[in-house]
């Protein structure tokens, strides 16, 4: 671990079969964990814990095979067997979250993972990706990340592709959201990370929502979705759709943020998730 790396004097790595967890924990009070997205790690929640450590016993840890959680099985990198892993993770250690947020493709992982514990853990997603690829792109965007993962060599080369120095402020353009500097260059430092673009495509090429999706309607916990109106890279449509199909879900759009809201206005979207939280009686 960096040692200049956010909250890294918070950091710890725990084995838990299959993975060795990269967790930050933050603060005291009722336990939030936080999920980051595909391609992101803790750096993502660095403002946020800031501010919700205050008030909550907050716990951030890097997905499998992202940032600094190191991959024990190269076929558990799906949404329900990440979903899995987390809950046996979770169950270990004794947490007890009373809430749950998630970034992106992290609110599918949210939303599966509160149907595995045995509590009534609150859900809040930030810019939620819950649809799956349409059509033709649905069949190979999932086998050309696949292909790359698995091909000898095809990950050194597009690690070494990452490391060019504007090939991951391009992509952070993509996502409607301007982040501070510092932040970029925490992207670019795992993007220069093999094991991190390893786990990226992974995740991407075992990504499947079908099960989700249709339990949706069986989910009781009550959710709060934030969705940013310039966002770029997932359709606001999708968190509206998903919540029109779940028992007691809402949606806020934040207008004129994008994908990485949370970053962008850290402020904001912790306003919101802790009013909700309080209202939730958390």
């Amino acid at each position: 671990m960096p040692p200049d790396w956010p909250w890294a004097d918070h950091s710890t790595v725990i084995r838990n079969r299959p993975h060795e967890w990269h967790v930050q924990c933050v603060g005291s009070g009722p336990e939030l964990l936080l999920l980051h997205g595909t391609g992101a790690s803790t750096h993502s929640w660095r403002d946020l814990i800031s501010i919700l450590s205050k008030s909550y016993r907050v716990i951030a840890l890097d997905l499998p095979g992202h940032g600094f959680t190191s991959l024990g099985s190269r076929m558990r990198s799906s949404m329900d067997c990440v979903s899995q892993d987390i809950a046996g993770l979770i169950r270990a250690q004794g947490w007890q979250p009373k809430a749950i947020a998630g970034h992106s493709a992290g609110v599918a992982i949210a939303l599966r993972l509160a149907s595995l514990l045995d509590n009534d853990a609150k859900i809040v997603g930030i810019n939620p990706a819950l649809q799956p690829f349409q059509g033709l792109a649905g069949l190979m965007f999932p086998m050309a990340a696949r292909m790359m993962a698995m091909t000898p060599g095809m990950v050194d080369i597009l690690t070494k592709s990452m490391a060019q120095p504007d090939r991951v402020l391009s992509l952070l353009a993509g996502t409607g959201s301007d982040i501070p500097s510092s932040n970029k260059d925490l992207y670019a430092r795992l993007f220069r990370k093999r094991s991190h673009v390893d786990g990226t495509l992974l995740m991407m090429a075992q990504w499947k929502l079908d099960g989700l999706l249709s339990d949706l309607g069986r989910l009781e916990h009550p959710c709060l979705f934030l969705t940013g109106s310039n966002d770029k890279m997932v359709s606001p449509v999708g968190a509206v759709e998903a919540a029109d199909r779940m028992v007691n879900a809402q949606v806020i759009s934040l207008d004129g943020y994008g994908h990485l809201v949370h970053e962008e206005v850290p402020d904001v979207v912790a306003d919101y998730i802790q009013r909700w939280l309080t209202a939730n009686d958390i």
